[in-house]
């Protein structure tokens, strides 16, 4: 049975939304961490190019398996190994300290994804079984610095921060959040006092704090048009993989 999904501009920038360059530097990546081996068993029924494209395919559409399989001209069962197998490879680049990192300013928030996984998730404000994933995002170029572990979606942002070990990445670097980060050493929004009003300069900064911070949500907006993170259906450290998948296909739409 042949597949109907190529390695082609017109379905990888359909499918994907990348650019076929962008797609190009995505299949490199995963080939130089060892998405061709080692050998041993039969070989894929799929070049590495097209088994790349059929997990961004994945995560961008949501579909199921039973679905993605005759667009690939494969069995079901070969859709589940490749995903497993190339998930992890496909995760963003480890944040290294930027040599300027004194002028960066970079935005901290977390966002709640729908899961069906009872151990990964938990019933969230959103009055869904959801995660809560922490990220960091740089100002000026919305690019993902780091994504965290994903907790419950009942847990605290700002208890959700200090677990994420994402603190360390900071180091060195202004970074904005909202006011559920009091106490954790980001810079939130000035609070009011009983009986105490804002003062204007107060007022002034807490509204040019608002207008930085929306540049996370914007971020946010992009990365769930991968609807895998609007209703994720893997189990175990599936939504982790696909959050780091989704952070760096990203980050490749906004750099290149």
């Amino acid at each position: 049975m042949g597949g109907v999904l190529r390695v082609e501009p017109l379905w990888v920038e359909t499918f994907t939304g990348l650019r076929m360059r962008q797609f190009e530097r995505l299949v490199r990546v995963v080939r130089e961490r060892g998405g061709n081996g080692p050998g041993g068993g039969r070989p894929w029924c799929l070049p590495l190019a097209d088994r790349v494209l059929l997990v961004a395919v994945y995560y961008r559409t949501n579909l199921t398996m039973r679905q993605l399989a005759p667009l690939f001209g494969v069995s079901p069962a070969t859709v589940c190994r490749v995903i497993k197998r190339l998930r992890p490879l496909l995760a963003i680049e480890p944040a290294s300290r930027p040599a300027d990192a004194v002028e960066r300013l970079w935005i901290v928030d977390g966002t709640l994804i729908p899961v069906r996984d009872r151990k990964v998730g938990a019933s969230s404000r959103n009055y869904r079984f959801s995660a809560n994933v922490q990220v960091i995002i740089d100002a000026d170029s919305k690019l993902v610095i780091a994504a965290a572990r994903p907790v419950p979606g009942n847990t605290a942002d700002a208890r959700a921060w200090r677990d994420s070990g994402l603190a360390t990445v900071c180091e060195g670097v202004t970074a904005l959040a909202d006011g559920a980060y009091i106490n954790t050493g980001l810079v939130v929004p000035h609070r009011k006092r009983p009986g105490r009003a804002l003062l204007p300069g107060e007022e002034e900064d807490n509204a040019e704090h608002r207008k930085v911070r929306a540049r996370v949500e914007h971020a946010f907006a992009r990365m769930k048009h991968y609807k895998i993170l609007r209703d994720c259906r893997q189990r175990g450290n599936g939504l982790h993989h696909a959050v780091q998948a989704v952070a760096h296909m990203h980050n490749l739409a906004l750099a290149a």
